[in-house]
């Protein structure tokens, strides 16, 4: 892969305007307004990241979170575009002193195609399908035609990434061509899987639906994206996916642990012991001093957390410039963060065991996946009746409640089901359980 082809400011949808021209505002700039004030990214403010809603304590969703990794994104594209015009003075003319503005919009774009509650909601649609009711569709046709394979593995490995690629992307009904008509290096830059749904394995990942094989085909083809051993279905990573994965592998792990901090999940001590591991003993050192004299334990972590933070963009931006030659070349074994020094190697290891331990298995974030597996569940067994025989009585009332935008009533079976994912998918965990509420009767709206 090269950095002249790779980096390219032509928009999905609109590639018959395309033409350079300088601006004050770049065209990378744009894509990240265009998210940034867009409804579905407004959305994530009411979907989960790992803990409940918050109630008295203030814990991430995953709009904070979005934020916060477009803003690690940032820095780690400045720092890497930095180095690599040093390295190779003949790129400074090019794009890739634009390498922070793009990485910070894929980051800004990362989640969005998440479902409500968190990774629960990912796996409660695919297990509906291979575990549930979902399974009659496998074999069902609608006007003599059924789902094909690919169709049926896209259902049952059900992937927020390769839904947030068709959102970005995809023409809703009214809409115009091209979805968010994104460049298509930002476009790229979110596909941290880039095979199809056939190449998912038990792990369940996957860049695109096959609704969207083409449209990635031909971002791939016109950036320069190489496939893996000629084969048809999967391709190298663009290589600023590996920035926007250290962007989001470095604010999650370590605001959780933040999070589970406030939640006292995890003492101060504890929290404090696990941010300090990752400092040799002169920056440890300074570190203690620091916390000597500020007094608030808050204060404490948030000062903890950021050094920590600042420390991984530094070991990751090494990462990738030491490995710039294998990441173009398509070998690179990522993701970066396990190729930092091995002290915070260590320390990252130790945060990831505390918190599969400590807060992934809490009570308050199962209890969550247990609701949000029934929510969605129970929405989708409704859903996809309605669409499948839309003129009963009771499928006209829930199909009536769906925005136009979703092709529900599109003429084939695999069509109607990935409108209702679009429509469930979009849902902020809020809407889905008022939603649930009053299709069972518990919340019943206000007749005047």
């Amino acid at each position: 892969m090269d950095w002249h082809t790779l980096l390219s400011a032509k928009r999905f949808g609109l590639e018959e305007y395309h033409r350079d021209h300088p601006e004050n505002r770049s065209e990378f700039q744009r894509d990240y307004d265009r998210l940034i004030f867009s409804a579905p990214f407004r959305r994530l403010q009411n979907k989960t990241q790992v803990f409940p809603l918050p109630g008295s304590i203030f814990v991430h969703n995953r709009l904070t979170h979005s934020l916060e990794v477009a803003s690690v994104g940032r820095s780690l594209g400045n720092d890497v575009a930095r180095l690599l015009v040093e390295r190779h003075p003949e790129l400074r003319d090019t794009y890739v002193p634009e390498i922070g503005a793009i990485v910070s919009a894929a980051c800004l774009a990362h989640d969005l195609g998440n479902p409500p509650f968190g990774h629960s909601g990912e796996q409660a649609i695919s297990t509906f399908f291979s575990e549930g009711k979902g399974q009659a569709l496998r074999d069902m046709e609608l006007d003599g035609a059924k789902l094909s394979p690919g169709q049926w593995e896209d259902l049952t490995h059900f992937e927020g990434n390769a839904n947030a690629f068709r959102l970005l992307t995809h023409q809703f009904e009214g809409r115009r061509k091209g979805g968010f008509v994104l460049t298509y290096s930002t476009l790229a830059a979110i596909v941290k899987y880039p095979y199809a749904s056939s190449l998912a394995g038990s792990k369940s990942k996957f860049g695109f639906f096959t609704t969207e094989e083409e449209g990635y085909r031909r971002i791939a083809a016109e950036l320069g994206i190489p496939r893996l051993q000629d084969s048809p279905l999967r391709c190298a990573r663009h290589p600023l996916v590996y920035l926007v994965e250290a962007a989001d592998d470095i604010c999650y792990q370590i605001m959780d642990i933040e999070d589970a901090y406030k939640l006292k999940l995890l003492t101060l001590a504890e929290t404090r012991d696990l941010l300090l591991g990752y400092f040799d003993d002169a920056r440890r050192g300074r570190r203690l001093d620091t916390l000597r004299i500020v007094s608030d334990t808050n204060e404490q972590i948030a000062y903890l957390r950021s050094s920590v933070i600042g420390l991984l963009i530094q070991e990751c931006v090494r990462a990738f410039v030491d490995n710039e030659e294998a990441i173009l070349a398509g070998t690179f074994d990522g993701p970066l963060i396990r190729h930092i020094a091995q002290r915070p190697a260590e320390a990252y290891a130790r945060c990831s065991a505390v918190a599969r331990e400590k807060i992934y298995r809490s009570k308050d974030v199962l209890d969550i996946e247990l609701a949000g597996f029934r929510i969605i569940s129970t929405l989708l067994e409704l859903m996809l009746d309605a669409v499948r025989w839309p003129d009963r009585a009771y499928s006209r009332l829930l199909i009536n409640r769906v925005s136009s935008q979703y092709a529900v009533r599109a003429p084939g079976l695999y069509e109607r089901v990935q409108a209702v994912l679009d429509y469930i998918s979009g849902m902020t965990d809020v809407f889905a359980l008022d939603l649930y509420r009053k299709i069972n009767g518990n919340s019943l709206p206000e007749i005047s």
